[in-house]
């Protein structure tokens, strides 16, 4: 859906959800000021039987002058628009109207209407609208107050940035030129005295794991800068190596998730706690999400509502009931993230050829850059794409890689002649998001994409490979500080000259660009 498509109607109200956080209140003014500025009879609304209160949000409405009215009842527009949540969910008033649509980033747990814009993928509903924005044409940095505003709710929503990782919300974090000293105001109003307590009961009833070192904790309803600071203070205790605190809302259960030992990215945690029923993810050591109700009471329905397992320090009162489920899923699911996995160190690593195969690369065009042709050599640089952010510094023998499905991995000379043949013709990207290159030092975005060219394997490099059957991380011998993560259904590979150099691949990309050898 694009924004232009609603401006066929007149009488417009886009609503967010009822008891609207930072996030809700940007998007929604974003998508506010685009039909205000084309001549919409346009309004700002929210149901629910409380005002906004909170400090914070209380300045940001009041300095960003954002037109947002409550309402307990609604004269039926020709169009609404609900932002930062889904039509007939339960934490948004139902209002009747003639047309719906629908901009959110959270998962879809039912129907959508036609006009729709849901991407689940991102951190932020904010980081939709001004994707939505920039379709029209539109930089939002032409509003210093819009930027400001869209900047906050996606630091809000994504737990000071911790939570963070889809590239697109990376690009309205460094992009967008926000009104510093009002930030500053903003975050420096964010901690009540109710809020310090809540922080403190929650650190005196947890549940530790003696052998995995984790600890599970549950606070009331907060904003979520709370649990964040609640998972650090609880990340400093000397015998906890990973932590979960989470907060049980009406509509969805809030995590913060944190991570001091290499083993276990907190993104990658929280995108396992949430899988199926929210979303989650963030850095190595930070992270968080959001599990959606409806969702989660079906994945919890299994359970019989008896208590899980001991819960040291006095968090008897989450023993039955459906606080009591919540908590006992969500330690099963901790107990199954440790269990299921097996951990690789590639360089000291002996790998089990048992049911191992030999494959080459099948001859399908990919995109290569020489980096010296787009950076000096010797510049510091951030790829950024999809499967995260690669920090490289420019050599004159580094080359850039494209795959299939737009993933990029570095490469150097030698290899890459070794293994690939040049095809003398452009590289034509067809993936969600380009990779595009910034400069640390300038801040500066430049796209890979213009100076891509093909290449086709030579056929000259063979792997091992078997296909996985239970979740594994790989250190490998070039990285030995981040994992790859290899699921149920990808392969582990290793080159049949080199069995140290082992490795990950998709299983969707291997079946695309491997074949099986006569060997």
């Amino acid at each position: 859906m694009r924004l232009s498509e609603l401006l066929e109607y007149d009488s417009i109200v886009v609503q967010c959800h009822d008891n609207p956080d930072a996030d809700a209140l940007a998007s929604g003014y974003g998508v506010y000021t685009y039909l205000k500025d084309r001549g919409k009879d346009v309004r700002f609304v929210y149901g629910g039987r409380f005002l906004i209160q909170k400090s914070n949000l209380v300045l940001m409405v009041t300095e960003l002058e954002i037109p947002i009215e409550h309402v307990d009842a609604l004269e039926a527009p020709e169009l609404l628009v609900t932002v930062d949540c889904q039509y007939g969910e339960g934490n948004v008033t139902k209002f009747d109207a003639g047309t719906v649509a629908v901009i959110d980033h959270h998962q879809v747990s039912r129907d959508l209407p036609a006009l729709n814009e849901v991407r689940s993928n991102l951190g932020a509903c904010s980081t939709v609208v001004r994707e939505l924005l920039q379709l029209e044409e539109i930089d939002i940095n032409d509003d210093k107050t819009l930027a400001t505003a869209l900047y906050y709710g996606l630091l809000t929503d994504t737990n000071n940035f911790t939570e963070i990782s889809h590239p697109l919300d990376k690009d309205l974090r460094d992009d967008a030129a926000f009104d510093r000293s009002l930030l500053v105001r903003f975050r420096n109003a964010n901690l009540s005295l109710r809020e310090l307590e809540i922080a403190g009961a929650a650190l005196m009833n947890y549940h530790y794991h003696e052998e995995h070192r984790f600890a599970v904790a549950m606070a009331e309803p907060c904003d979520p800068n709370i649990l964040g600071m609640i998972s650090d203070l609880m990340l400093e205790v000397d015998t906890v190596d990973t932590c979960l605190v989470y907060s049980v809302l009406p509509f969805g259960v809030k995590i913060s998730v944190r991570s001091c030992v290499k083993e276990v990215k907190a993104s990658e945690l929280a995108e396992f706690i949430t899988e199926g029923i929210g979303s989650g993810g963030g850095h190595l050591e930070k992270a968080g999400g959001f599990i959606q109700m409806e969702l989660l009471e079906k994945a919890m329905s299994r359970l019989d509502g008896s208590q899980g397992g001991d819960a040291g320090n006095g968090d008897g009162d989450m023993q039955n009931g459906v606080s009591g489920r919540i908590r006992k899923y969500l330690l099963d699911r901790m107990e199954e993230y440790f269990d299921g996995v097996q951990i690789l160190y590639a360089k000291d690593y002996a790998i089990d050829m048992d049911g191992m195969a030999e494959y080459a690369k099948k001859k399908i065009p990919l995109g290569y850059v020489e980096a010296a042709r787009v950076f000096p050599v010797g510049t510091r640089v951030c790829i950024r794409t999809l499967e995260g952010d690669l920090d490289v510094r420019i050599s004159e023998d580094l080359y850039i890689m494209i795959g299939i499905r737009g993933e990029v991995y570095p490469n150097d000379r030698a290899k890459f002649e070794r293994s690939y043949d040049r095809l003398d013709v452009p590289y034509v990207f067809s993936g969600e998001y380009p990779p595009v290159v910034k400069d640390v030092m300038e801040g500066r975005n430049v796209s890979l994409i213009p100076y891509a060219k093909r290449c086709i394997s030579s056929g000259e490099v063979h792997i091992y490979a078997r296909e996985l059957e239970r979740r594994v991380k790989v250190f490998t011998a070039w990285d030995e500080e981040k994992y790859m993560l290899g699921k149920a259904g990808d392969y582990l590979a290793a080159r049949t000259d080199d069995l140290h150099d082992i490795y990950v691949i998709e299983g969707n990309i291997f079946h695309r660009t491997y074949e099986k050898t006569g060997g």
